[in-house]
């Protein structure tokens, strides 16, 4: 994988993108870090956009999860989630009745 900081891309694009060989992913950096990734096409451009949206969803999956973990919200009991889900039912009918 090549790394092409943001400045270079936007002042050089098509420059910066003819030294990448051919099929090479290319991650774009900004002062942050990684930003965002380039990624090249190869025949039926409908299944690799769905290979790409199964890949994002589970990288968000992954955040969750780990969000959960942080905050500890993995350790709820199903009991806890069944009042939660009452209380959010409950408080619903409430506002559709005002």
């Amino acid at each position: 994988m090549r790394q092409v900081s943001l400045r270079e891309f936007r002042t050089r694009g098509v420059k910066a993108l003819k030294q990448v060989p051919r099929g090479e992913t290319v991650l774009l950096s900004g002062q942050q870090g990684p930003v965002y990734f380039l990624v090249p096409v190869f025949g039926d451009l409908s299944l690799q956009d769905q290979d790409l949206r199964t890949a994002l969803a589970k990288a968000s999956l992954r955040d969750s999860w780990a969000n959960a973990e942080g905050t500890g919200v993995n350790r709820t009991s199903g009991k806890e989630i069944e009042a939660e889900i009452k209380r959010a039912r409950a408080e619903l009918r409430q506002r559709k009745v005002k």
